[in-house]
């Protein structure tokens, strides 16, 4: 097997295709869609968005220093591309999309209705890194759909059909390979088994 070595490039994926929605100090809302997204930190909780400044909503979230993160599903597909696609200059994205606002708690920005998730951020920093500015926030709030609880009331985002994005196509993601741990947990078990077999 053999690999052929290319320029240096961004190639991680798959990634998240995330809805982000601003509001500008004019009052004027917009949806853009980003797949530079990510956690930042658990404790405290922050996250980034990296966007480029000649986006229609760079500016209003440099200005404000707001956005909210709305994760996004196969539903939504249609909606994520054209947000994508589409300037917020030229059109309402929720209007075209058929979105629905929700307005925030903490943050003066609508969120998604249809967003099974929507992460209320404050920028802390920007930093800018050529061709898009990175803007990491704190994680003010979070937004889970009641939805999605299961009998147990354990909040099962995998019933959403959650979208993802791999080098320019989006992918509903498969069925699951395994749970955090599950690769160590049958060898814990074995051995717990064994040394109780032992023990008697």
């Amino acid at each position: 097997m053999a690999k052929e070595r290319w320029k240096a490039g961004n190639m991680v994926y798959p990634l998240p295709a995330v809805m982000v929605t601003c509001r500008g100090r004019d009052g004027r809302d917009n949806v853009l869609t980003v797949a530079w997204t990510g956690t930042v930190c658990t404790n405290p909780p922050m996250a980034y968005i990296s966007v480029r400044p000649s986006r229609y909503s760079y500016d209003m979230i440099k200005e404000t220093g707001e956005f909210v993160i709305n994760l996004t599903t196969e539903d939504l597909a249609f909606a994520t591309d054209y947000c994508g696609v589409t300037s917020g200059r030229d059109l309402d994205k929720f209007e075209r999309c058929k979105l629905h606002k929700e307005e925030a708690d903490e943050v003066n920005v609508p969120m998604i209705a249809e967003s099974p998730v929507n992460i209320e951020c404050r920028v802390r920093e920007a930093h800018e890194y050529g061709s898009h500015t990175m803007f990491v926030a704190d994680v003010l709030c979070v937004h889970a759909d009641d939805r999605y609880m299961d009998d147990n009331g354990k909040f099962d985002l995998e019933q959403a059909r959650l979208l993802a994005y791999s080098h320019g196509t989006y992918y509903g993601l498969a069925e699951a390979k395994g749970t955090f741990g599950y690769s160590v947990k049958s060898n814990k078990s074995k051995h717990k088994k064994a040394n109780s077999v032992k023990e008697k």
